[in-house]
């Protein structure tokens, strides 16, 4: 315990940027799982709504926002398969 507080001063920093670096990595694999992310959030709404957690307005218009960003996230990749064919 008395070695952790004298070497803090130089652990500190250190741990602080290993937080910094797990936390940018996290984001990053969301990111990139966001299609796959969208999917369990459809399911999650699904589950909920099944087991009477949300109403069925609530649930249509939650369902909706998540298709559509599926849809535009599918077009997306579309597109960039499409251009990337072209070359």
């Amino acid at each position: 315990m008395f070695l952790d507080l004298l070497f803090l001063p130089v652990t500190g920093p250190i741990g602080g940027l290993i937080w910094i670096g797990e936390k940018i990595q996290e984001r990053a694999d969301i990111e990139y799982d966001e299609s796959e992310n969208l999917h369990k959030l459809l399911l999650s709404l699904q589950l909920d709504y099944d087991m009477g957690n949300i109403s069925e307005e609530e649930f249509e218009i939650q369902e909706e926002e998540l298709l559509l960003k599926i849809q535009a996230l599918e077009e997306e990749e579309a597109a960039e398969d499409q251009s990337e064919s072209s070359l």
